[in-house]
């Protein structure tokens, strides 16, 4: 198996091909890269600025260089002896355009589409009006508003001879089926005879070849003889009068489609959706027929050896994910013999394992970005922090709390259309059996919204009906939330949906190895077992996007006890993390999964990483932090705005919604401008203040929209949003340079410092701990980026390249403002990652006790492999160590006072070097290592043995 070294991470789109990054692989391979990763390079929705929105599984993106840029890369890439990964969206395909020929194609033929079972659409839906239809929620107002108003119109395409409706830039494909009404309407002899060739067509596949010799017959008559007849028969359909819009509309009633209002999505679509997006479908990658369809291009890739690993999108919205991991490394060993490389996007919650029956190389890393976020808080700021927030803004202390009535929101309003869909499922369990033949849909929708708004995780993962273990520890705690909040007369309701869902009860399917049994209503047994598969399946594409939205894209952005916890894979209601427990989480990793990816920073961060690592500062200064705030609030107060947009000047603690921002996005807003307020910033710079201010005003917005109180995306506030965008620009504005601008500037450079040593601490860890880096692009120098699209902006890999040096990193200490200390770290170690790749990569992780009086502000470890060590030393929670006065973001050395790590016996007679700094500490007779000496030139460490080269 070819194991990254590092990674890379690019974001590939028009404005950034695969020959722009070809321009900069010398720099990525002076930087240590092994491999890029990029993201995913199928053909997107045009102009997409991420590819997540795939098209066309056969092609490689046109817009970013084609298959020959991608190549073109590649040779590049292999040149200097690195290889590329490549992101793969197996979930969902983009249908909000009209650009997806498989999606047109259903919405041709219906059911009888030869793509009718790629996709995940209900074709039996119990509303009349939509059996054998696919809800399109495309319109911008109701559909009879947009059928009078003339938006939606029939047309003809002449390159093609396709009928179609349109509307926008939307393209909806008529039923050939249909054909000669459309021709035979202008009542003229020559459409009429080439309505013939339509006569007798129906949707079945077998017919389908001969609509096509129709449509090339069209398409050739209007070649000879121009579009003036069609025209003819496009006007007994015009909106604009009511006998032909009539005649329209029945026309739209006999499509395989439904036009839609797109809020009439969350109720009615009938086809599962990547979360709550309508423009995202899902397809089935768990049919042969459509994993091969969808892999078919990054297969032949990977045979060519264009590719070398793959990074699987969402792995929790496919039906049975182990089954896909193990297919997908069979199908990949097979083309080229060797064990590829593949990771698996999927979030754990604190103590939950990535499933030891998956054939994964391990995780993209959102489970170590949670850790080390964690281990830079303090733990005695938690509490404090809580009751602020809780005493300013009237919302409770705890995270759960938001948790909770963020997913009965989610459930209720965003997914209803899914939670219905798996109720359905298990009404048709319940009237399969005399037993339960009277449980009534509404009961059975009530129990399971009860299991879904408690479920403590993505989703389960059942084999053969029936969890495992490790599935039931969480069920359980669903259960256990469900019993609470449900009367008792749904209890034994839950009890059977519990079995239904994979329990073992009295009529929980048969094992692999048991006998089968005769349905309780004759049915053959594989009856009963396929339908709880497929509820059970259905329950877990619903926990899994019910988690995601009302956790990270709703509680996240409701909970402000402090900002750089609410992350995408962290749970903010764990503050902070031990030293134990991370070398526990490291310990762990190189056991089982030591190939796995650790990140700090993705494509997906709400925050970027030294935002979160300057925030983090707060936790250790939880008081004063209050205090602060509490005081720009009042200073602020005369700039807050009411809904119709009249200043406010009273500065009571109004826990309601009806001024702009409101008490909780204000707080939140502070968190953000303090994080993200660049280090070179100076509260005068009328020009850069301007320019922080619009970035910052473009992440209130989705942060007020994704909390869904006072606005959301639904139905915008516009009066309310335009206040606290109001708001943010006059407390930014230049007359306040001597005031809040003045204050929060000075408070910035307060803290600054422990950020940046905070910083310096996260990305040692993730350069030196079990597994593969994976550098975010750009973030070797500071990243201040705030939530998409803001850390998805053009990067100066340029500046990056000049500023590369075989000077060691504590050269750059004293201008660590620029961020060049944290490249020169990102550089040197990935140096000694390649020097003794096994060291890194292969070698035992051993935590190392640290005593002395400041043994908390500490944490360390080392790397064996063989006779070869490394020991990395790092400073944390070193606000306190720092004080007010010098300019380095490091704890003077005498500071350190007695305290020392205890090294391990075989280092005691070796000489250390330090690869970031000239210090070669010494170990004392006893076995100890005095942070003075080792943390004298750099808030990090790491040792390694006189003799190793030094660039």
């Amino acid at each position: 198996m070819t194991v990254p070294r590092s990674t890379l991470r690019l974001q590939f789109h028009r404005g950034f091909t695969f020959d722009d990054a070809a321009k900069h692989v010398d720099y990525f391979a002076a930087l240590g890269i092994s491999h890029v990763y990029a993201s995913p390079i199928t053909t997107a929705e045009p102009g997409s600025t991420h590819g997540y929105d795939t098209v066309d599984y056969t092609q490689v993106n046109p817009e970013c260089g084609g298959e020959a840029g991608l190549k073109r890369l590649v040779e590049k890439l292999h040149g200097h002896g690195m290889g590329l990964i490549v992101d793969m969206v197996p979930n969902h395909m983009g249908v909000g355009g009209s650009s997806n020929a498989w999606w047109l194609d259903i919405l041709e033929w219906g059911r009888h589409s030869a793509y009718a079972r790629h996709f995940d659409v209900d074709w039996h839906s119990p509303d009349p009006a939509l059996r054998g239809k696919v809800l399109l929620p495309t319109l911008g107002a109701p559909y009879g508003d947009e059928l009078v108003s003339g938006r939606i119109a029939l047309h003809f395409a002449a390159d093609s001879g396709r009928f179609y409706v349109g509307y926008g830039p939307h393209v909806f494909p008529v039923c050939p089926v249909d054909y000669p009404s459309i021709l035979q309407s202008a009542d003229r002899a020559d459409l009429s005879a080439l309505a013939e060739r339509f006569h007798g067509l129906t949707t079945q596949p077998a017919d389908q070849p001969r609509a096509a010799e129709g449509r090339e017959a069209l398409r050739e008559f209007v070649a000879q003889n121009g579009e003036s007849a069609i025209q003819f028969a496009l006007q007994t359909y015009a909106p604009d009068d009511p006998l032909t819009r009539d005649r329209l509309h029945r026309l739209l009633e006999r499509q395989h489609f439904r036009l839609a209002w797109w809020r009439t999505a969350a109720d009615e679509v009938n086809w599962r959706r990547f979360f709550d997006i309508s423009t995202l479908a899902a397809v089935r990658a768990e049919r042969p027929e459509v994993f091969e369809a969808t892999h078919a291009l990054v297969f032949r890739l990977y045979q060519e050896g264009v590719i070398d690993g793959q990074r699987i999108d969402h792995v929790d919205g496919l039906a049975e994910p182990r089954e896909y991991c193990q297919r997908l490394r069979q199908r990949l060993t097979e083309l080229r013999e060797t064990t590829p490389y593949v990771v698996v996007e999927k979030i754990l919650a604190r103590g939950e394992p990535l499933r030891d029956d998956w054939p994964v190389d391990g995780t993209t890393g959102y489970d170590f970005m949670n850790d080390v976020g964690a281990l830079l808080h303090d733990p005695a700021g938690a509490e404090p922090l809580a009751q602020a927030w809780t005493e300013f803004t009237g919302r409770s202390p705890d995270f759960a709390d938001e948790a909770l009535a963020a997913r009965r929101k989610i459930v209720a309003e965003n997914l209803s259309a899914e939670l219905d869909r798996a109720a359905r499922a298990l009404h048709r369990i319940a009237r399969d059996s005399l037993a339960t033949r009277d449980y009534t849909f509404t009961s059975l929708r009530r129990v399971l919204t009860e299991l879904v708004v408690h479920f403590p995780v993505y989703r389960i993962y059942p084999q053969n009906g029936l969890r495992s273990a490790m599935d039931n520890v969480y069920f359980e705690q669903a259960l256990a939330g469900a019993r609470a909040t449900l009367s008792r007369a749904d209890h034994g309701v839950l009890e059977r949906v519990n079995n239904w869902l994979g329990g073992v009860g009295d009529d929980a399917p048969p094992g692999r190895h048991a006998q089968p049994q005769p349905g309780q209503n004759g049915a053959p047994p594989n009856h009963a077992g396929s339908a709880r598969r497929t509820a059970q399946t259905l329950f877990s594409q619903l926990t899994a996007p019910v988690a995601a939205k009302a956790v990270e894209d709703t509680a996240c952005y409701r909970y402000g006890r402090l900002l750089s916890r609410n992350e995408v894979g962290a749970d903010p209601g764990e503050f902070a993390l031990s030293v134990e427990a991370f070398h526990a989480g490291n310990v762990e990793r190189a056991q089982r999964f030591p190939h796995a990816m650790l990140t700090t920073a993705t494509h997906d961060h709400k925050r970027g990483e030294d935002v979160r690592a300057r925030l983090a500062v707060l936790s250790e200064m939880p008081h004063e932090w209050t205090a602060t705030w509490r005081a720009w609030s009042t200073l602020n107060a005369p700039q807050r705005r009411s809904l119709d947009g009249t200043p406010i000047s009273s500065v009571g603690q109004d826990t309601s919604y009806d001024w702009a921002p409101g008490p909780a996005a204000e707080a939140m807003l502070y968190q953000t401008l303090v994080g993200c307020w660049p280090p070179d910033l100076v509260h005068d710079d009328e020009a850069g203040v301007k320019a922080l201010a619009e970035r910052v005003a473009q992440w209130q917005l989705k942060a007020l929209r994704e909390a869904k109180l006072q606005t959301n995306w639904f139905t915008p506030d516009e009066a309310y949003e335009a206040g606290c965008r109001d708001f943010l620009f006059d407390i930014l504005a230049p007359q306040r340079r001597d005031g809040f601008l003045k204050e929060l500037a000075a408070f910035v450079s307060r803290i600054s410092r422990a950020g940046a040593l905070n910083s310096l601490q996260q990305t040692v860890l993730r350069l030196a701990s079990p597994g593969i880096p994976d550098l975010y692009q750009g973030t070797e120098l500071w990243d201040f980026s705030l939530v998409d699209p803001d850390n998805r902006r053009p990067v100066d890999f340029k500046q990056r390249a000049a500023w590369l040096a075989q000077t060691p990193p504590s050269e750059f200490l004293s201008t660590w403002r620029d961020g060049r200390v944290k490249l020169a770290v990102v550089q040197r170690v990935l140096a000694l990652r390649a020097h003794l790749p096994e060291l890194l990569s292969q070698g035992t992780y051993l935590p190392l006790t640290v005593r002395g009086a400041q043994a908390s502000n500490v944490i360390a470890f080392a790397r064996r492999h063989g006779n070869a060590w490394a020991v990395v030393v790092a400073s944390r929670l070193a606000a306190g160590l720092l004080g007010e006065e010098g300019d380095l973001p490091m704890v003077d050395p005498e500071k350190w006072q007695d305290t020392a790590v205890e090294m391990p016996p075989d280092l005691t007679a070796r000489a250390l070097f330090d690869w970031l700094s000239p210090a070669a500490p010494k170990v004392d007779e006893n076995g100890l290592l005095c942070l003075r000496d080792a943390l004298a030139a750099m808030p990090i460490a790491v040792l390694v043995e006189d003799g190793v080269p030094r660039s």
